[in-house]
């Protein structure tokens, strides 16, 4: 069984809660691609990250919403406190 790096809470069929522990293994933040497009939007965590394939790293503010598309890699960077994010899926059938 593969042990996520996260906790996800559902709301409703595509929108979740998921959240980073402060202390997650750097090297489970991992380059990876999702199979639907995702808005996140950052509810809690400090100096966290987020990378886009080919790009530098995007501090992420609280409350501010990022798009993340279908296929593209991207990767977290970790950071001070949890990380709580709500995600957002569309095309979710």
């Amino acid at each position: 069984m593969v042990v996520k790096p996260y906790h996800d809470e559902t709301i409703i069929h595509s929108k979740f809660l998921r959240t980073f522990q402060e202390n997650v293994d750097i090297d489970d933040l991992v380059w990876h691609q999702d199979h639907h497009d995702r808005i996140i939007t950052i509810l809690s965590g400090t100096n966290w990250k987020l990378q886009y394939d080919n790009s530098m790293p995007l501090l992420l503010e609280l409350e501010k919403k990022y798009y993340i598309p279908k296929n593209e890699y991207h990767r977290l960077i970790r950071g001070n406190g949890n990380l709580l994010i709500q995600i957002e899926e569309s095309d979710v059938a």
